[in-house]
């Protein structure tokens, strides 16, 4: 199958990611449509990987809800490191690990799109995805005082771990890709001990609300 014939418009990959997003296992959704073409993708992608691969709409719904989440979490982090006052050692080394595994996770995702022929797109932007790190909501924490900062960076982080457990269960169930729903499974299971580090710390998946 030719790379065009994988594109899919932006819209349709928005509607399945807005679904994923707001229900436990939407990406089961499925897309057979032919894709149109869509502009090159941004020089930041990764490099393929030496094998092609074919994603199907869920695969591709997933990567690109995934990417601008992580992205998101990363903002968090960087920010966090600037408050120094903000944060005790143990939650600093907590979210370093986080800030590893997001980055590691991030460059495997754009191996996957460059893989599948499929430029990545930030369809999200400007979107109060459940779990995202919005721009709105890190301006909050940076106006927050010191004192808040910890309990509110869990709380969006917490928010974040768990929405994307629920959008990696609907991968592994509606992927197409063997490629993409591993990398699901792994996720979660990164996911998984990152919530279980968290665990215990003030800080609610409701914070992550405001």
């Amino acid at each position: 199958m030719t790379g065009s014939a994988l594109k899919t418009p932006a819209w349709r990959i928005a509607g399945v990611a807005v679904t994923l997003a707001a229900t436990t296992l939407a990406v089961g959704l499925t897309w057979n449509a032919s894709r149109t073409d869509q502009p090159a993708a941004p020089a930041s992608a990764a490099p393929a990987p030496t094998a092609s691969v074919l994603l199907n709409g869920t695969d591709d719904a997933f990567i690109q809800l995934l990417l601008p989440m992580d992205e998101g979490v990363l903002a968090l982090i960087d920010h966090v490191d600037t408050r120094p006052s903000a944060t005790d050692p143990a939650l600093r080394a907590i979210l370093g690990d986080i800030r590893t595994a997001h980055r590691a996770e991030a460059s495997e995702l754009r191996r996957l799109l460059a893989a599948g022929n499929v430029p990545e797109q930030n369809i999200h932007e400007g979107h109060q995805m459940p779990g995202m790190v919005t721009d709105d909501r890190l301006a909050e924490l940076r106006a927050a005082p010191d004192t808040e900062v910890p309990s509110r960076a869990v709380g969006l982080l917490r928010a974040h771990l768990e929405q994307t457990v629920v959008l990696c269960r609907g991968e592994q169930n509606a992927g197409g890709s063997p490629e993409a729903r591993a990398l699901a499974g792994r996720i979660q299971a990164t996911r998984a001990a990152e919530l279980s580090a968290l665990a215990g710390r003030p800080g609610s998946t409701g914070d992550a609300d405001h």
